[in-house]
């Protein structure tokens, strides 16, 4: 549930604060608590000794307009406790008990509070006048926390505004973390994202230098590397060029003629392989590209070699140019039409090419009908420099063809996928998101 940082951090601080704040509270009750009580029974016991001296004091003919009064001006009604009226038990609220103690000292044993009297809800005392008990009853109102709603509703304000204060200032931490998470992903997809802001604490900023520190010696190694690669290419090529040329004019069996142009042309392709594999293609920008028209250009210099290539674009409202790296995408194809027909195209049916969608992504399938590949070798096959021991026997490559067109796909965001053919065969699809 909590997968994020930000989250975590959000939900640490808010738990912190809230126990914070609830202990806060629950200190500041307990040492209000005592001046409360005291305060509650002064007031109390000023009410209770007023009545009393009020109705001792009254002429008894006069004391049921006194009644009156007291109702009328002050919320104080005053009622004589029936004869048969048991006395109550005490409250069993700590609060009331505390209260009631402190009357009973003051004004007398007999004296109870209650909060409730035969379903009325008031301030009830019951105190002894002359020998008789009488009730005093005093709206809750008048002696209820006048600062308890603004203390509760300005403290979860402040808690409000310390949670948001706490989100902004998680979000501000961990920013730094999602940007290199996000320049992590660029990098691992073959392509450099620009340098990170070295700013924030100093664990943050150090992680930064080092992936900046990582970033740029990488594209130096890659830099490298083609330089290294481009002259060995160019240092193996030319003695190849002069050995199909010294072969051209010097040998005169054509069948041998043949064989080893042949071995010269396979040797071309390797290296060629090489190249490709040891190309990063972070040095070409995606283009907008036609992706129909991308493959028919693949699909054509096969077509002119009579190659039995069949192309299927199957019915869709015409594509937007796709944001594409057109060259590394022809290689790939091209090295999947290779395989089909290495391995697959001495069956007799054509080899075919397809553009199809599914959901929000679009496939390009080239299908063959060769042997296959079993399910627990497709994996093994993506690696570099593997090849089936049934393809080693035959001319063919380095191993590295499956591993190239898996890297350009993941390039583009999607994936290579090698499955069984209906019918036979097998379908080697380049899963990339669609528009």
């Amino acid at each position: 549930m909590l997968r994020t940082l930000l989250a975590r951090l959000f939900v640490l601080l808010a738990l912190t604060m809230t126990l914070s704040a609830l202990a806060w509270a629950a200190i500041f009750a307990y040492s209000e608590r005592g001046p409360r009580t005291r305060h509650f029974t002064q007031l109390l016991t000023s009410v209770a000794n007023l009545t009393r001296a009020a109705l001792v004091a009254a002429d008894p003919a006069q004391r049921h307009e006194l009644l009156n009064e007291l109702s009328r001006q002050e919320g104080i009604r005053v009622y004589v406790a029936e004869g048969d009226e048991p006395v109550p038990d005490r409250p069993t609220d700590p609060f009331l008990a505390d209260i009631e103690a402190q009357l009973r000292q003051t004004l007398g044993p007999r004296t109870r509070l209650q909060m409730e009297r035969q379903g009325e809800q008031a301030i009830f005392l019951r105190i002894s006048i002359e020998g008789d008990d009488y009730w005093i009853a005093l709206p809750r109102e008048r002696f209820a926390r006048s600062h308890a709603p603004q203390w509760i509703g300005w403290g979860l304000l402040a808690a409000v505004i310390a949670m948001i204060g706490a989100g902004i200032f998680v979000s501000r931490l961990t920013r730094p973390l999602r940007d290199i998470a996000n320049a992590a992903r660029e990098l691992g997809a073959g392509r450099h994202p620009p340098p990170l802001p070295a700013t924030g604490p100093e664990e943050l900023t150090a992680v930064a230098q080092a992936f900046n520190q990582m970033n740029a010696d990488l594209a130096r190694l890659e830099q490298d590397r083609s330089l290294v690669l481009a002259g060995v290419s160019h240092d193996l090529r030319t003695p190849l060029t002069r050995l199909r040329l010294g072969l051209e004019l010097g040998v005169q069996d054509r069948e041998q003629r043949e064989a080893m142009s042949a071995d010269i042309d396979e040797m071309d392709s390797t290296i060629g392989q090489f190249l490709d594999f040891a190309r990063s293609d972070g040095g070409e920008s995606p283009l907008a590209t036609d992706l129909a028209d991308l493959l028919e250009q693949v699909a054509a210099p096969y077509r002119r070699r009579g190659v039995n290539l069949e192309s299927r674009i199957e019915p869709m409202p015409p594509l937007p140019p796709l944001s594409l790296r057109p060259q590394a995408l022809r290689r790939a194809v091209a090295n999947l039409i290779d395989n089909a027909l290495r391995h697959g195209g001495g069956s007799g049916d054509p080899v075919e090419l397809r553009l199809k969608r599914e959901g929000n992504w679009l496939l390009i399938e080239v299908g063959d009908r060769g042997p296959g590949i079993p399910a627990e070798e497709v994996e093994w096959l993506k690696r570099p420099f593997t090849r089936r021991e049934a393809a080693r026997s035959n001319a063919g490559g380095a191993g590295l063809g499956l591993a190239i067109v898996e890297r350009v796909a993941n390039q583009h965001g999607g994936s290579l996928e090698l499955l069984p053919r209906e019918g036979g065969g097998l379908t080697a699809r380049v899963r990339i998101p669609g528009p």
